[in-house]
């Protein structure tokens, strides 16, 4: 099981500007540190905490963040319109599209998603697979 994701951001306000832009819609909430911006889905009384937690952080060693070269985080929203919703919101707050909400030929039918860039360079994915929404060739 994944605990949690880190990704590496020089301008920490930019990052928070972009990530607040669509984390809290998606349940979780923020705390800020002196280390970063931790993002964390609340814990429900009786339940093991939900995972995974996202964090965004200067690099530990002190040089410049970087981008993974096929290195993504994929967030999933529960509807397709909701997806449409935070792709704008996040190209809104500082984001750069890498591929526009819609289905792709490359997967399945029900698999609607969105891709952007933080300001950082980081990609991220938005994606639903509601089944009960209408797929690609519906």
């Amino acid at each position: 099981m994944i605990a949690y994701v880190t990704v590496g951001a020089d301008d920490l306000a930019q990052a928070k500007r972009f990530y607040t832009a669509f984390l809290p819609v998606l349940g979780y909430g923020l705390k800020e540190g002196p280390e970063g911006l931790s993002f964390a889905l609340p814990a429900v009384p009786g339940h093991k905490v939900a995972l995974p937690d996202f964090y965004v952080k200067p690099p530990f060693d002190g040089r410049p963040a970087s981008t993974g070269n096929g290195a993504m985080v994929a967030f999933e929203a529960p509807h397709q319109r909701t997806v449409r919703a935070l792709h704008a919101a996040a190209l809104a707050a500082g984001g750069r599209s890498e591929g526009a909400p819609g289905f792709r030929d490359a997967y399945g039918p029900q698999f609607y998603v969105g891709y952007l860039r933080d300001p950082q360079g980081n990609k991220i994915a938005l994606f639903s697979s509601n089944p009960d929404e209408p797929g690609r060739d519906a």
